[in-house]
Order: C-alpha cells, then structure tokens, then sequence
C-alpha cells in the first residue's frame, strides 16, 4: 500500500521563521503510559510542571514567560493530556536551556480539566490567577471550544495542539498545531478511496460528540467522490458506549469490508473486543481519536493488529528528528511517544518561533502579546514532527501533508 504522502523530512528538526531567515533546533520529547495516567501520584500533579523555571525565569535578563496549558490529566481521556503536559514541558525545559525565548525564560503550568468543558473554563481561570500570558490547549474539542470564548473575550493567545473541532479555534486570537474535523474526515475517504482499501464502508459514530459526528459528516460527503458505498451509518450516544453488538451486526450484516471509526479509543477497543466474538473481522480504520488505544488497560493489542489510522505522526520514521524525539521519550518514559505528544512539542516551538518573530517581551500585556502573535503566525513557516512547512491563515487553520499509520507486530507502522 502506497504511502498517502511522504513520511516526515530527513534531518534533524528545524523551526524556521520566515521572512527572518532564523532557526531553532529542538531536541527531543516524551509522553506517558496508560499506567501513568491513573496513576494517583500523576492525578495529583495538575499544577506546575518540570519547568523549574520560576527561579531562574525571575533572574533572567529577559523576565518570564507564563504559558499555561489545559488538559485531561485524569479520566478516560488522560492518556491524551499526559502526552501533551509531559511533551510541552520537556520543549520549555530545552528552550530554557537553550537561553530561552528573546531571553525570557518560560515558566509552564498544566491545569487538569477531565475532558470536561466546565472543569476546563475553571483551569483557565486558574491559571489567569497565576498570571498566564498565552495558553497551550486545550487538549480536547469540547473543552476547547468552551474555552475559546473565554480567551477571545480576554485577548489572550491561544494555540491547541490537538483540539480539532471547527469551532475549536472560532476566534481571531486562536490557531491549532492539528489538522480540524473536516480534514480528518475527508482526507480518511480520499485515502481509502485513492489506495482502495475497501469499496463497501460502515460507520459507526458518536452523535453527541463534535469531533465523532464532524469527522463522520465530512467522510460521507468525501466518500461520494471516491467511489465508496456507506452501507451502513450507525451512531451511538454518551449513555450507550459500552455495547456496540447492534452496530457491529449491521455492519456485518450489509457487507462492509471496513469500518471506519472517528472515535476515541476506549470505545474502539470495545468495539474491537465484540467484533472478535462475532467473528467479524473487516478493516478498522479511524483517526486521531484512535491514537492510545494500544495503552487501553487489559486490552489484548492482537486484536488492534492491522488497525488503520490517519495521523500527522508516525513513531517509526526514519527521519532524524523522529528518531531523536521517540528514542528520549522512551528513554524518560519507558514507551513509545503518540500523536499528542508531537503536537504539544511542536506547539512549544511554534510559540516560539511566533513570539521571537513577533518581538515579544515579558512586560508586553497578554492582549499585546495577542495582537502581535496573531500577525507574526501567519508569517513564520515550521518544520516540525507533524509536518514539513507548516504555515498558518488567519482562521488559525495549519497547512500542512497528513500521514497514515497501521498498527502492526503491537506498535505503530507509517504507510
């Protein structure tokens, strides 16, 4: 099967800023395991992390940065937001390191919000409280889009790594490191339609979820063009996701040779599980939602084997930067870094690069800060782990070449 396009560039990581001709080499990140995200020592650290920096910040020539950062550190989601606190925190303690950014140094807090949107709204005002400039986050759409309101109402800038609703970013203060809803969807139909992985396509959905139902709505409308039959759409909703028989036997039922999955991953690796005892056995293929489900606890991975994903990052490519971030992530951590993980490092160093474009400087308001971020993020160009010249419109939308994945031998494969 041809890759859907090339796996990312040779070379060590490089963030370029356009216009300005500069460059900053980052090293590398981490992530966490699904055993660290119920761990109780982890559910207990939601507030500052690792960064070390509020002393060294405080002397520094330049002054300090605060960049917060929002996410589920505990509950069903959590193996998301660990990625994204423990791969954000180890790009400010190399950026520290490194003499920091226009001399300041960054200070990094991660508030828990549970994939809960209200919860989610309380950890940005605490981190208001604690004097946050810009935020990271959040991890997740819901929480995002609640969020959003909140900094545009504040004029505070806003980068999500992985909060990938439409009305996610639906601000001018916000942009996002991952691709939306409408380009997963229809990227997983171009993909299966131009490789011909399969003809005859079930769906099974969340209703109630933006993420699940957006992905699905752009797939059914991409899927028309790629020559795919949806034979069976079959949603499910918050109090029903424990069992997915009726669904399964539908799709069984009307000939899929594949069902597409654009759901998280607690749900997909049920949804595996009684496809096994129905012996029901198409192609499962999902998107970023998926990414984690080779962590669900007491999950057998051999049924995961041969599980498709869209991903804009592949752990096993041979490109130097790659290999760097996903040899110190399981040297710090003991496995092998997800998606999140690349997209929370990534959006560290394209803070970066924005503010040093930009001219940032620690007494500068965050409503300033805001106002120069916006212009200086559709100017700059980034090489980062989840794509190659990664550019910015105004609408906070990235631009940047999608990559798939296959699950194979228990680990994740590129394509």
């Amino acid at each position: 099967m041809k890759k859907l396009l090339s796996l990312a560039m040779a070379g060590m990581l490089v963030f370029s800023v356009a216009a300005c001709g500069s460059s900053d080499t980052p090293a590398a990140s981490d992530d966490n395991t699904a055993a660290e995200a119920t761990d109780s020592t982890e559910a207990e650290e939601t507030g500052a992390e690792g960064t070390d920096a509020a002393e060294a910040g405080s002397t520094a020539e330049g002054g300090v940065l605060k960049i917060g950062g929002i996410g589920p550190a505990t509950g069903g989601a959590a193996v998301y937001g660990l990625a994204v606190k423990n791969a954000a925190t180890m790009a400010v303690d190399e950026i520290n390191a490194a003499g920091g950014i226009n001399g300041m140094q960054v200070e990094f807090q991660f508030e828990d919000d549970e994939h809960d949107a209200e919860k989610s709204v309380n950890a940005y005002n605490t981190l208001k409280d604690w004097g946050m400039q810009m935020l990271m986050g959040t991890v997740t759409s819901t929480p995002c889009t609640a969020v959003v309101a909140k900094t545009a109402e504040d004029n505070m800038f806003q980068l999500t790594p992985s909060g990938s609703a439409v009305e996610s970013i639906a601000q001018p203060n916000a942009f996002r490191v991952c691709f939306s809803d409408p380009n997963q969807g229809g990227a997983s139909a171009q993909y299966i339609g131009e490789n011909k992985v399969a003809s005859k396509v079930a769906v099974i959905y969340n209703s109630q979820d933006v993420y699940s139902s957006g992905i699905y709505e752009t797939f059914a409308a991409e899927a028309a063009n790629q020559g795919i039959e949806i034979v069976a759409a079959e949603p499910f909703t918050e109090d029903s996701k424990t069992d997915f028989s009726v669904q399964l036997q539908k799709a069984n039922e009307a000939g899929a040779e594949l069902v597409f999955l654009p759901i998280y991953y607690t749900e997909a690796s049920i949804i595996l599980k009684q496809a096994s005892t129905m012996n029901f056995d198409p192609i499962f293929f999902g998107c970023d939602g998926l990414d984690g489900i080779l962590a669900v606890e007491n999950f057998d991975t051999s049924l995961a084997e041969g599980v498709m994903l869209l991903t804009p990052f592949a752990a096993d490519a041979e490109d130097a930067a790659t290999q760097s971030f996903v040899s110190t992530y399981q040297e710090k951590f003991g496995d092998i870094p997800n998606q999140f993980a690349a997209d929370a490092y990534d959006a560290i160093y394209i803070i970066k690069a924005a503010a040093e474009k930009a001219g940032i400087t620690a007494d500068m308001s965050a409503s300033d800060m805001c106002e120069a971020m916006k212009t200086a993020m559709t100017e700059i160009t980034v090489d980062g782990l989840t794509g190659a010249g990664i550019t910015w419109s105004a609408d906070g939308e990235p631009s940047k070449a999608p990559k798939a994945v296959v699950i194979t031998d228990g680990a994740y494969a590129a394509m």
